[in-house]
């Protein structure tokens, strides 16, 4: 983490500088992705063998939320983009030589949403299908996409079987001006065209042995971070992302109110009301930050050990993770909401934070029904939840 985040702190003014210029471009800028790229934060979950870091999950949570801190779409691309390398390394050797063969530092893109259909065929799979939100796209040369897996007529079979599918640059299409939205600007997440292209079948992951682990153990991976499932590594990234933004919102909030003056003449270092809210706000984007890092080093203990992690442990492992965000994002809702009408305006960054923060909130990732459901039935012992709530999990 030292080398990776020390390189990135290096260049901590022209990240910061740079959130306003990668919102109007609505992608990042050159010279944020060139920080990056440097930096190797897209690389910390890359296998060593393809010049990657191999980084404990703590390490890459924490380096997320310190990128997102000064520049949420940065830092929301670091987490999404970041976790691909530890889904490739789940591939077949060929798919991971085609992607990282000829440059272990190109950026992979999704979504992972199964939005698309793969129809069998010799040799693999001919691949249909419309994505959104796919975040920093246009600096990748590749995409993993979800699909579900159809029928010699191109119709999902049943039960729904969920796919990765790997596809290179000239085989998809960036839609054009389809990412206008409220919050996240810069990421660029736009949609993503699929039209009848042709994926071999060393290109294709299917999703059930990522979901718990069985793919790493397949494979014999020795690193535990390979061996941790998928439920506990991807939202990993998104809501690091979400709670580095909050952390970042909290340090605008702070040096806005240090000289502040409020209508009616009082000092904010005055009104005691205000101290209460920030000082309850940074305890609580705190505490999410501990119980997220806890809970990711948790599961790697847990694999570290030889152990599997259980289902009940993968639900009550994402009920604490979209718990950290909702926490976070609430705290910076209290502060905003203290910071007067000045906080509104365009040119201070803060409002930015606020709505890049509940543009990640938005995420599916971050949807507390299903989780919480599905980990309350687990944890009093009940009927297993169905299927559709296992899918997040």
């Amino acid at each position: 983490m030292t080398r990776v985040l020390d390189r990135l702190m290096e260049h901590a003014e022209t990240l910061r500088e740079m959130g306003p210029e990668n919102e109007r471009l609505g992608q990042l800028s050159d010279p944020t992705v060139e920080v990056m790229r440097n930096a190797g934060v897209i690389r910390l979950l890359q296998p060593k063998i393809y010049e990657g870091q191999e980084a404990h999950p703590a390490e890459f949570a924490s380096t997320v939320m310190r990128l997102a801190s000064l520049d949420g779409a940065s830092g929301w691309v670091a987490g999404v983009v970041g976790v691909h390398p530890w889904g490739l390394a789940l591939a077949d050797a060929q798919a991971q030589e085609d992607v990282w063969g000829p440059d272990p530092e190109v950026w992979i893109a999704s979504p992972y949403a199964p939005m698309g259909v793969a129809r069998p065929v010799e040799g693999g799979f001919i691949f249909n299908g419309r994505w959104q939100f796919s975040s920093g796209t246009d600096h990748c040369r590749w995409i993993f996409l979800g699909a579900l897996l159809g029928d010699t007529d191109g119709k999902p079979v049943e039960p729904r079987y969920s796919l990765h599918m790997l596809l290179p640059r000239s085989d998809y299409e960036i839609v054009p001006g389809s990412w206008d939205v409220v919050g996240l600007r810069g990421t660029g997440s736009k949609d993503i065209i699929v039209k009848d292209a042709f994926v071999p079948s060393h290109r294709v992951l299917e999703q059930p042995k990522l979901l718990d682990g069985t793919r790493g153990r397949e494979l014999g991976l020795p690193n535990p971070i390979y061996r941790m499932p998928y439920s506990c590594v991807f939202p990993l990234g998104i809501t690091a992302a979400t709670i580095g933004i909050c952390e970042g919102g909290l340090a605008h909030h702070l040096n806005y109110q240090r000289d502040r003056v409020s209508v009616v003449g009082t000092k904010v270092k005055d009104d005691p009301h205000v101290l209460y809210a920030i000082s309850h706000a940074a305890a609580e984007i705190d505490a999410a930050r501990t119980s997220l890092i806890e809970n990711a080093s948790r599961m790697f203990d847990i694999v570290e050990s030889g152990r599997d992690v259980t289902f009940a442990e993968r639900a009550a492992g994402r009920r604490r993770q979209v718990s950290a965000a909702w926490r976070a994002v609430r705290a910076l809702d209290e502060i905003f909401d203290r910071s007067g009408g000045n906080a509104m305006r365009m040119s201070n960054p803060l409002q930015r934070f606020w709505r890049d923060a509940h543009t990640g909130l938005a995420h599916a990732i971050h949807v507390p029904g299903m989780v919480n459901h599905a980990a309350a039935l687990t944890q009093l012992d009940l009927e297993p939840p169905p299927g559709p709530m296992r899918s997040m999990i």
